[in-house]
């Protein structure tokens, strides 16, 4: 009877503590657990995303890589796959397993040690985006109440597609779309069942289990995975064994989809976005989308690249990169050191292995040895200094030994390529290209390879001087004083008092040392004569040229009015230089350069939208509207300079763009400093401006007959090449602009026919231009007429 009231006490006692267990679960699962109604529309950390103008991928920021999917993305063998590996119950319990739950604690009282045992697919959704990973008895406690809310709250597929986009997968790869793709450059759709596998053994150990860091680990992983697969029915024998035998990647293809090349133009949208949004731009799902056009950037690359390989050969070969000697003999530690020597500007890294009279033996990474002979190496002749080198190679050993690590250029077939020596550039330089319409950045190049060098972007950042490019501002300000281009004007030494410094004169000289006596004005700017341009900006004055050249956008608050501005001695980037030839281009509007056209992210949608640009002729110049592109320089000037600028091109410094694209429809100016330290090329052709610089970070020298038309004008010229639409037929001049028969000798005015008379164009609307008086034989005296070739 006492053995009975006892076990009826215990009992009691029992149902009351059970009771209130029970009540003290309930009011946590009520009162204290957070609500799960949030994950209805969760927000995942997601990379900024930079895209060309066709929406091609140019870069991506961000710790987290994650492409959210929705569960009918998510191919069934994937879905088999990770069920199979975490929870083979998921579509029958409650969000716990509770099986798997006593499983664990047996375990845990026959071995005194917390286990992962019974931790469900639901109870990890709980524990990725509420709870912390400490394992804790009241943690696991929160979680499985939290799991069975969240079962309770969503359906089994979207507890699974939150799951699936939310893990962690190795290499900064969240959820199973990033994953596919840094792993196995795939889609979801496209996954083997060995890679579905793969992707499912990922998440217990993803740093040591991944197919990159650990083959073998990740092989015996992937094993048991499929394994699981073929014990539940989801695969059948055969394709458990094909599966098996399926080789891992061995790779990552973090890069695989990057479409446009631009890191410049990257770099400089990323840094736009952390300034507006900060660094939750990096988790905001971004994606930001540029005006970079993929065909014309790849073409900018090219060209610059190109064109600072072939600057770097005319001045000789300083030697090797490195010394390998001490492993030459030891073809695993070559092949290990040649992985880890990346391309730089397309050049690849390679190390001489043997070399004769005619010929040398190079080891390439995954490209096997390969074979240079005399021509790929005659022109390095010894560097001595910016002006000099030795003699020309006449033997393949005279400039390669073994153990030499060198860079090559592969030439010609890219199936069956030749290579040539090469060496990375010291020089460095800019291109630069818009829409003259609008300011919108079309390619952006700042340097010859932005991960090898300082990142440093020359188009933003280098403020150089532009010399001889800046005259083209300076003769358009002439223009609207009243010159014209039949003005002379003396090309003669002039002599500035105190131009250097008070008790200082300067004696500008031109290039050359010579000098011409009575130019036209069109032949000055043609020539780039430096002592005509002194005495046009001293006619206008200084303050007036400081004045006009503020309306094209250039950065003219920092500079004085000095007569040495003339020649472009004050500095401005190649950004500031594109868009002031593009009011030449486009008419006369200014437009100031922008390369982000839109942002969004998927919660938000779009969050900025660069606005369409308009012409306004009544607008102030200095007006910030983005929308409007104020007037500058009248309609009637604008035409005049893209007229001298062709003449430029035609007949004078820019002539090796004639010869090269043979079109009447381009125009430009080359521009050298003293020294040749800078060399410059600015141009336009039917929709495009674009702009090419040369010169060293240190502002190093050249070297002699290196000026704008030689260092320079290649790049441009590559680039329009590849660029611009079929040529079209003259330029209709605008309303008031006027043609007459003049000696080019004197400037005045003759009858057609006259011995070398030609035709030059004036502007009727300039009340202080000075005009030849009208005569029916060399003009019709209307503002229309079709217009013969000045040359």
């Amino acid at each position: 009877m006492k053995l009975i009231k006892i076990i009826f006490y215990l009992v009691g006692l029992g149902l009351i503590l059970g009771l209130a267990g029970l009540g003290v679960l309930y009011h946590i699962y009520n009162t204290q657990l957070p609500s799960v109604d949030e994950l209805g529309e969760v927000r995942y950390q997601m990379p900024m995303r930079i895209h060309d103008r066709d929406g091609g991928l140019i870069a991506e920021y961000g710790n987290q890589r994650r492409f959210p999917v929705s569960y009918d993305e998510i191919p069934p063998v994937v879905v088999d796959a990770f069920v199979a590996a975490e929870d083979d119950r998921f579509f029958e319990h409650v969000g716990v397993d509770f099986i798997g739950l006593a499983r664990a604690a047996i375990e845990l009282v026959r071995t005194g040690e917390k286990s992962q045992g019974g931790s469900t697919i639901t109870m990890q959704v709980a524990r990725n985006f509420y709870l912390g990973r400490e394992k804790t008895y009241t943690r696991k406690l929160y979680e499985i109440l939290l799991a069975i809310k969240i079962d309770r709250a969503f359906s089994k597929e979207e507890i699974l597609a939150l799951y699936l986009n939310k893990i962690f997968m190795g290499h900064r790869a969240y959820g199973v779309k990033a994953a596919a793709q840094v792993y196995f450059d795939k889609t979801l759709p496209e996954l083997t069942v060995a890679e579905a596998a793969m992707l499912a053994a990922l998440p217990k150990a993803p740093s040591t289990t991944n197919p990159v860091t650990n083959p073998e680990r990740a092989l015996a992983r992937r094993a048991y995975v499929l394994g699981r697969m073929l014990k539940l029915g989801m695969i059948d024998q055969s394709t458990f064994d094909r599966a098996m035998d399926e080789p891992l990647p061995g790779e990552l293809f973090t890069s695989a989809e990057i479409a446009t090349k631009a890191p410049y133009a990257a770099e400089m949208a990323r840094h736009d976005q952390v300034e507006r949004f900060g660094e939750e731009a990096y988790q905001m799902g971004l994606d930001v989308h540029t005006s970079i056009d993929a065909k014309a950037q790849a073409s900018a690359r090219r060209a610059l690249r190109a064109a600072l390989v072939a600057y770097d050969r005319r001045h000789g070969y300083r030697g090797p990169e490195a010394d390998w000697s001490d492993v030459l003999e030891d073809r695993e530690a070559l092949d290990e050191r040649l992985a880890e020597a990346d391309p730089v500007g397309g050049l690849l890294a390679a190390v001489v292995l043997e070399a004769s009279a005619d010929k040398a033996v190079l080891l390439m990474a995954k490209r096997g040895e390969v074979g240079v002979d005399l021509e790929a190496v005659k022109w390095a002749c010894e560097y001595r200094d910016v002006d000099r080198c030795g003699p020309k190679p006449k033997r393949v050993d005279d400039v390669l030994s073994p153990g030499d690590m060198v860079r090559l250029e592969a030439v010609g077939d890219e199936d069956e390529p030749r290579y040539r020596l090469a060496q990375i550039p010291e020089v460095t330089g800019a291109f630069v290209a818009l829409d003259p319409a609008t300011g919108a950045v079309r390619a952006m190049v700042g340097g010859f390879d932005f991960f090898h060098d300082s990142q440093f972007n020359n188009v933003t950042q280098a403020e150089r001087q532009p010399g001889s490019g800046f005259k083209p501002y300076l003769y358009s300000a002439a223009l609207e004083h009243g010159y014209t281009w039949a003005s002379l004007i003396n090309d003669s030494p002039v002599v500035v008092e105190d131009g250097v410094r008070e008790g200082i004169d300067w004696r500008p000289s031109n290039y050359g040392r010579s000098f011409g006596g009575m130019r036209r004005m069109r032949d000055a700017l043609t020539h780039s004569v430096n002592l005509v341009s002194i005495r046009l900006a001293r006619d206008v004055s200084p303050q007036g040229v400081l004045d006009y050249a503020g309306r094209f956008g250039l950065p003219v608050d920092s500079w004085k009015p000095t007569l040495s501005m003339a020649l472009g001695s004050y500095t401005l980037t190649p950004l500031d230089q594109v868009a002031g030839f593009a009011v030449f281009a486009n008419g006369g509007y200014r437009v100031s350069p922008y390369l982000v056209t839109e942002v969004g992210n998927p919660d938000e949608g779009v969050v900025y939208s660069h606005p369409a640009v308009s012409p306004c002729d009544d607008c102030s110049v200095e007006t910030v509207d983005p929308s409007l592109a104020p007037r500058a320089i009248s309609e009637q000037n604008a035409f005049l300079m893209r007229s001298g600028l062709k003449s430029v091109v035609r007949q004078g410094t820019g002539r090796r763009a004639w010869r090269a694209l043979e079109r009447g429809d381009i125009g430009g100016k080359t521009g050298t400093t003293n020294d040749q330290r800078d060399a410059w090329f600015s141009g336009f052709g039917p929709g495009w401006v674009g702009v090419a610089w040369v010169g060293f970070a240190d502002n190093s020298e050249l070297g002699r007959r290196e000026t704008g038309g030689r260092a320079a004008l290649p790049m441009w010229i590559d680039f329009m090449r590849d660029v611009l639409p079929a040529p079209t037929d003259d330029e209709e001049p605008p309303e008031g602009i006027v043609t007459a028969w003049i000696d080019p000798k004197t400037g005045k005015r003759v009858p057609e026919g006259h011995p070398g008379a030609i035709r030059e164009y004036f502007d009727s609307t300039n009340p202080d231009a000075e005009l030849p008086k009208k005569d029916p034989a060399a003009s019709s005296g209307t503002s229309r007429e079709v217009i013969e070739s000045l040359f």
